[in-house]
């Protein structure tokens, strides 16, 4: 059973509410919203659909923290995730994601942890974007 000190997940895309992604209802159901936030990185642009990737720039991703319901779900929980992401993999294959905690800034300086969905490609030739929601508004 894995398990970490870590129980917060950063969302920065279409698992974020209001975008009624069918995983939505997945998170929602072990996940209990804290509040809007921001980690270091960017996003890019993937097969048409926005990424996030570390930076060392100060570049920040806007999105959304959660925390799991209850600390004995998280090996079940996350291994799920990880399979959505992509994580889980043949032998053939190379994981889309990996995920990994990062420091999340929080609305009126408070720093914590959680873990994030970096993709594992390289995309340093693909298009930066400012946001998700300005990718998905066409901006």
């Amino acid at each position: 059973m894995e398990t970490n000190s870590c129980n917060q997940l950063f969302i920065y895309s279409s698992l974020r509410k209001g975008f009624h992604e069918k995983a939505f209802n997945y998170l929602s159901h072990y996940f209990t919203f804290v509040s809007a936030a921001k980690v270091k990185g960017e996003l890019r642009i993937s097969n048409g659909i926005p990424v996030a990737l570390p930076s060392i720039e100060n570049l920040f991703i806007e999105g959304e923290l959660y925390k799991l319901n209850k600390e004995d779900d998280f090996s079940y929980v996350f291994g799920q995730l990880d399979d959505y992401e992509g994580l889980i993999t043949t032998a053939e294959e190379k994981p889309l994601y990996r995920r990994e905690i990062v420091t999340v800034y929080k609305p009126g300086g408070g720093e914590t942890n959680a873990w994030i969905y970096w993709y594992a490609g390289d995309l340093t030739a693909e298009p930066q974007i400012e946001s998700f929601d300005a990718f998905t508004s066409g901006k």
